[in-house]
């Protein structure tokens, strides 16, 4: 009997030291499944950054377009010289009693093209702003009027300064601020030195 009574507790220690082996094996586990899941986390974060990057390519559309301007919009277009071109997208009277004019210039041509010429040949321009577009103009045909560019106080053109020459394939948007004719004049001549004269129509 005490033979059988020997036996039988042997196997119940064994049987507790199985027990306790699954139970540490059990805890192991756990911990790895742990593991990962905070690893899965991790990897789920870089998703994080994506609205940034739509925000960064949202604030680059908006910059390239210019006060939501559509580039796609097509008001008018005229060429210039030396393969120049000018598409207008955009001309929208203000409540402040003005007129500005967006649009892009591309050259189109074959060699590169400087802007000295479009700033005119008025001194107070050309003395400040010899990069620009202030050499532009609106013409009020019914009311027999010419428009120059605005500048403030210094003389400085409300409108694209410090430009670059653009070489063959380059574009550069431009926008030009004049004095708004009387709500009456709803179309005017523009034109900008060396390129053709446009009809334009004023929004707003």
């Amino acid at each position: 009997m005490s033979i059988r009574s020997s036996i039988k507790s042997r196997r119940a220690v064994a049987a507790v030291s199985m027990a306790a082996a699954l139970a540490l094996a059990v805890t192991g586990c756990g911990a790895d499944d742990g593991g990962k899941a905070t690893d899965t986390g991790s990897q789920s974060s870089p998703a994080a950054p994506k609205p940034s990057d739509e925000d960064k390519g949202t604030k680059q559309e908006d910059t390239a377009a210019g006060d939501n301007v559509d580039p796609n919009v097509k008001l008018a277009e005229a060429k210039g010289d030396r393969g120049m071109q000018l598409v207008v997208n955009q001309v929208k009277r203000d409540s402040g009693g003005f007129v500005t004019v967006q649009g892009v210039l591309k050259n189109e041509g074959r060699e590169v093209v400087g802007p000295s010429a479009w700033a005119g040949s008025e001194s107070v321009i050309a003395g400040n702003n010899l990069n620009s577009v202030g050499g532009a103009t609106l013409v009020d045909k019914a009311g027999k009027k010419r428009y120059y560019i605005l500048r403030d106080t210094d003389g400085r053109c409300l409108c694209t300064t410090r430009m670059s020459a653009l070489s063959p394939g380059q574009t550069a948007p431009v926008f030009m601020q004049f004095p708004a004719p009387p709500s009456t004049t709803t179309e005017v001549d523009f034109n900008l030195p060396t390129f053709g004269t446009m009809s334009l129509k004023i929004s707003g």
